[in-house]
């Protein structure tokens, strides 16, 4: 029998495995962004890259982002399997003609005839000092898109695995990380592994209540539902990976079970994720709630730069210890 080695890397380093074993493994798999070969990424994810296997597949691109990515995208359909890193999702908006008119559509409008095999990759949402424009949380926007298919992985192992699937799939694919989650370590196997798109994780079961969220906000709900723990409450969380496709039985199979339900997701409120789960919730297990479904999400509001303030808009321990204490009457 076997024994699957486990090493603890970074979720940087899960990133850049996935990459370096995709590459390996497709020479049609390539990768280009501002920085990623010669400055090794502007987060350290593709050190290395340029060195293992040259510029023409590690590919430095002017401040651009509507013209690389409409070159990847072409690239797409001739058949090639790009990674398109963007330094920050924030700079996704000056590409968005490009991912929402032509990445989105083409496979769709070629009655299938035209693949679009291509990962758009970088940091998504808050870190820290970085004010409005730079610390915004896009997800909702790309999932509101048909055609695109939209991946947040909260821990390292899942980062390798999930990227892994999303560069071999043939269609365009959103891979959301976060510049906080880059340094945060957890077990990957050394040896070769998919996760499926679409596929939820229970990451920690319970009988009281379901706690779902995903990427970064992951980290706190399970702090939170550590902390209820001490209180007697006995939560389970569900981490959904991918926010499209959506895993929705295993959402219902927890709510049917518990009976309650807090969703935390760090975009805005207003046509959230969150609310979206929420409605599908509210539709599909109504009988067996017995509480309205709370969501925590930031405040409806742009970024402030004080770090204080920025804090206090994003979601937080208590606010999700809150909203537990709101759904189990306590």
């Amino acid at each position: 029998m076997e024994v699957e080695t486990i090493a603890i890397i970074t979720f940087r380093e899960a990133i850049r495995q996935a990459m370096d074993e995709e590459m390996a493994r497709d020479e049609r798999v390539f990768l280009m962004g501002e920085e990623v070969a010669e400055y090794d990424g502007a987060y350290k994810v593709s050190q290395g890259l340029l060195d293992k296997y040259g510029e023409k597949r590690v590919v430095d691109t002017p401040i651009t982002e509507a013209g690389f990515t409409g070159i990847g995208i072409g690239a797409a359909m001739v058949g090639l399997r790009p990674i398109v890193e963007w330094m920050t999702y924030n700079f996704s908006l000056i590409a968005l003609d490009q991912v929402v008119n032509n990445a989105a559509k083409m496979r769709h409008m070629s009655g299938g005839q035209v693949n679009i095999p291509i990962v758009f990759r970088g940091p998504n949402g808050p870190a820290e000092y970085l004010s409005s424009q730079h610390s915004q949380a896009l997800q909702s926007l790309f999932a509101h898109i048909p055609g695109l298919l939209v991946v947040a992985p909260g821990t390292p192992y899942d980062a390798k695995g999930l990227l892994k699937s999303s560069i071999r799939n043939d269609n365009p694919v959103l891979f959301l990380e976060a510049e906080l989650m880059y340094n945060w370590k957890g077990e990957v196997p050394e040896e070769e592994y998919l996760i499926p798109l679409g596929k939820a994780d229970v990451k920690r079961e319970g009988k009281d209540v379901t706690l779902i969220s995903y990427s970064k906000p992951l980290k706190m709900v399970e702090e939170a539902a550590e902390k209820l723990a001490t209180d007697g409450v006995d939560a389970e969380i569900i981490d959904i990976r991918t926010i499209r496709p959506l895993d929705e039985e295993a959402i219902y199979e927890s709510v049917r079970k518990t009976n309650r339900c807090v969703i935390v997701d760090e975009t805005w409120p207003y046509a959230s994720v969150a609310s979206h789960i929420g409605w599908l919730i509210s539709r599909n297990c109504f009988d067996y709630l017995d509480a309205p479904v709370e969501v925590v999400t930031s405040e409806d509001v742009p970024m402030p730069y004080n770090h204080t303030l920025e804090l206090e808009v994003q979601p937080t321990l208590k606010k999700i210890e809150d909203a537990v204490k709101r759904v189990m009457y306590l």
